[in-house]
């Protein structure tokens, strides 16, 4: 008789929610069951989180030293020039950092671009003298050369005769004047070349 009674209560519980649109009553017994069989989470692993390794650029190997790509040099115009070295030598370091000092504010006022200044490698030279009635020659002193480059760019051809007058007026004694045009041998010479591996490699090949 009970069992009569809750079988009709559940047909009218569900003829009431067919009618009303929500969801159909379901027994502690067939919820508890279908919470055990069915979980969600179980197609999505949980393993790799927290890990952001994977997100970051591979990182360069510090024993592996590549080669610094070259810069490409801009080509010269009608009206203008590409890119100019005015390189100052000289036998004192101080008129020369003075003077390539001068040289870059001088540009900066006159509103030509300075792409860069840097020192090329000390040279040294030595000085042998050869004794009267000798063939046998000796050292009599060792002179080192320092060489500052001031890169420019964009050097109109108005402004070129201009500020060559006003660099050759200002020059200082003892200090020499090159400007010369920038190249790819230019960029190569301010690094420290290694005749041993250069060597090997050629032994190799």
């Amino acid at each position: 008789m009970l069992a009569l009674r809750n079988e009709a209560l559940m047909k009218q519980a569900a003829a009431l929610c067919r009618l009303t649109g929500c969801l159909p009553i379901t027994s502690s017994k067939t919820a508890v069951g279908k919470q055990s069989t069915y979980r969600h989470y179980r197609s999505q692993p949980t393993h790799g989180i927290g890990r952001y390794k994977h997100l970051l650029p591979p990182e360069p190997d510090p024993k592996k030293k590549d080669k610094l790509p070259s810069k490409a040099i801009k080509a010269n115009s009608e009206h203008e020039y590409g890119v100019l070295n005015l390189q100052l030598s000289g036998y004192n370091m101080v008129l020369v950092e003075h003077y390539s000092q001068y040289v870059h504010n001088l540009c900066n006022r006159l509103s030509i671009k300075v792409q860069e200044c840097y020192a090329k490698p000390t040279k040294t030279k030595e000085v042998l003298l050869m004794q009267e009635h000798s063939t046998k020659m000796f050292l009599d002193s060792v002179l080192t050369v320092h060489e500052r480059v001031v890169q420019v760019t964009g050097l109109s051809a108005t402004m070129a005769p201009i500020l060559m007058e006003v660099l050759m007026m200002n020059q200082p004694e003892g200090v020499q004047l090159l400007v010369k045009e920038h190249a790819e041998a230019d960029y190569q010479v301010r690094f420290k070349t290694r005749p041993e591996l250069e060597s090997l490699m050629a032994s190799m090949s």
